[in-house]
């Protein structure tokens, strides 16, 4: 007996999500976004400022490791896979699938690396962390306004905005209040 199942209206939304959910590679990618702009962040914010008594208050400890984590880890690996795979940055995060990108994606990810580069350094610099954080707020916010007014984001594009938003106005607030309490 040959039974066939009935066919739905939805039938392409329940393939396309039983790919995704099957997709190592864009889970890695949210796992990786998101433990670098929220989860790492809190937990190494929390854990020296508590060892420091929050001598400094909850903005210093905090800015500190969002211009590691955010700005420091995350775009120095963005930058590096943008460098060696521009392609995926093309066509999954700005939904551009034409090989002609590949040189401007690449050229972003000098730039990512360079700005990851020195946030990273800032992990053993602490008096670096507010410039830095200028820098990389900077660009975290202007490139968050560029993708904001996109329609039809992917999951992706949402990730990226949001957590650009979050890091480059954390990291911008970290810069203007050391900047202003400085001295």
């Amino acid at each position: 007996m040959n039974r066939r199942r009935p066919r739905f209206a939805d039938d392409r939304v329940v393939r396309r999500y039983a790919r995704g959910a099957t997709d190592i590679g864009g889970l890695v990618y949210f796992v990786f976004v998101l433990a670098t702009t929220v989860v790492a962040p809190l937990v190494s914010g929390f854990i020296h400022g508590t060892a420091a008594d929050w001598a400094d208050g909850p903005l210093f400890y905090f800015g500190l490791w969002w211009v590691f984590w955010g700005i420091g880890v995350r775009l120095f690996a963005a930058g590096i896979s943008q460098i060696a795979r521009p392609r995926f940055t093309s066509k999954n995060i700005l939904g551009i699938d034409a090989p002609q990108a590949d040189q401007v994606v690449q050229e972003l990810g000098f730039a990512n690396t360079a700005i990851g580069a020195a946030g990273l350094v800032s992990g053993l610099v602490p008096a670096w962390a507010p410039a830095i954080g200028f820098v990389g707020g900077v660009f975290l916010v202007l490139a968050a306004l560029r993708h904001t007014p996109k329609m039809n984001k992917n999951a992706k594009e949402w990730t990226a905005l949001l957590t650009d938003y979050l890091v480059g106005i954390i990291a911008l607030a970290f810069a203007i209040t050391s900047l202003l309490t400085a001295g």
